[in-house]
């Protein structure tokens, strides 16, 4: 019997060195039962990229687009593979030289459609926040609702659901999901390593925009399945909005009271309110992370990107009602 064809499908935008270090680590997958062809798209980059991997050894696709989004690259990829499976990885990461082969394995179970693994930050010293968003990615391993973009999937489940959703800006891996469990399939997260990532976030304005990103992409993936039997992120829309709601008025009305009355307390209590909640948090996401450091600044994230999150939905409600097409929202900047 034939061993499969492994098609890796790599997305990227002006990715420079990044692209080098994610390309170098596919060339040292091991124990694959069969061959691998490389696919790189590229989606209208200006640093010379294409030609980079070109270089390594893929086939490049430039898709270049009007407006470019993830799932345009993505799409161009699989519908270029000719593998059984795919395993698609953003340019920005680095994928362990044993998750093919183990997600290949998981893949043998005639039920599972996506196979995806643990992702981590490559430098969480760096800066604060990728210290606390490499939290972010740890989920509990078994069935999920939905993966992230570095996955192993079979490709005749993307061609069953006609792959990505090309109007999405965000979170086209999980909407898609979301029509790939209704026809049946299971979606497994396994306890294995996947990939490095490499956020490179020094800025607040960068983690702004990312949770910004956020919302816009909850509300613009929930509005596709409201109504249905299966409101996929509507709960998660909604709490944000309370959530959101609620920060805003709590620290508006406290530094309002300090204002009038001339005094620190109101913003004091504001503060206290927020800290209480954040070790609250921080104490149930312990089972992520030993370091109580980094579990307190992950429970202070998990409230306060509620507000940016919430203005990210805003923007969505006001684009529909304009009938405007916002582009993608990049909180990155090139690599050198």
């Amino acid at each position: 019997m034939t061993p499969p064809l492994l098609s890796v499908v790599v997305i990227g935008r002006n990715e420079g060195a990044r692209l080098t270090r994610c390309l170098q680590s596919v060339a040292l997958l091991r124990t694959v039962p069969g061959p691998i062809e490389v696919i790189y798209a590229d989606s209208n980059s200006t640093d010379g990229s294409p030609a980079r991997a070109g270089e390594m050894g893929a086939i490049v696709l430039e898709v270049n687009p009007v407006r470019p989004t993830a799932a345009i690259g993505r799409n161009a990829g699989w519908r270029a593979a000719r593998g059984e499976y795919v395993m698609f990885l953003d340019g920005d990461t680095i994928v362990h030289p044993d998750f093919a082969a183990t997600a290949i394995q998981a893949l043998s179970d005639a039920k599972v459609a996506i196979v995806w693994g643990h992702r981590r930050e490559i430098r969480p010293q760096d800066s604060l926040y990728n210290r606390v968003l490499d939290l972010d990615w740890i989920y509990a391993p078994g069935d999920t609702e939905f993966c992230g973009g570095d996955a192993v999937m079979r490709r005749a489940v993307l061609s069953d659901a006609d792959g990505y959703d090309e109007n999405l800006i965000a979170g086209e891996e999980p909407e898609m999901c979301r029509r790939v469990r209704a026809k049946g399939w299971r979606i497994l997260h396994i306890d294995v390593p996947m990939t490095g990532h490499d956020l490179a976030m020094t800025r607040w304005g960068q983690y702004w925009k990312r949770a910004t990103r956020a919302g816009y992409a909850y509300a613009q993936v929930s509005a596709r399945f409201r109504g249905t039997g299966d409101p996929f992120w509507e709960d998660d829309r909604r709490r944000n909005i309370s959530r959101g709601r609620f920060w805003i008025g709590l620290w508006a009305l406290c530094a309002l009271a300090s204002l009038v009355t001339l005094t620190i307390w109101g913003v004091a209590f504001a503060a206290m309110v927020t800290t209480a909640l954040a070790l609250r948090s921080a104490w149930k996401a312990r089972w992520k992370c030993g370091d109580p450091l980094t579990l307190i600044l992950y429970g202070y994230h998990s409230h306060l990107q509620q507000i940016p999150i919430l203005i990210g939905q805003w923007q969505y409600a006001r684009d529909v009602r304009q009938g405007q097409t916002r582009g993608l929202i990049e909180y990155k900047e090139p690599a050198p």
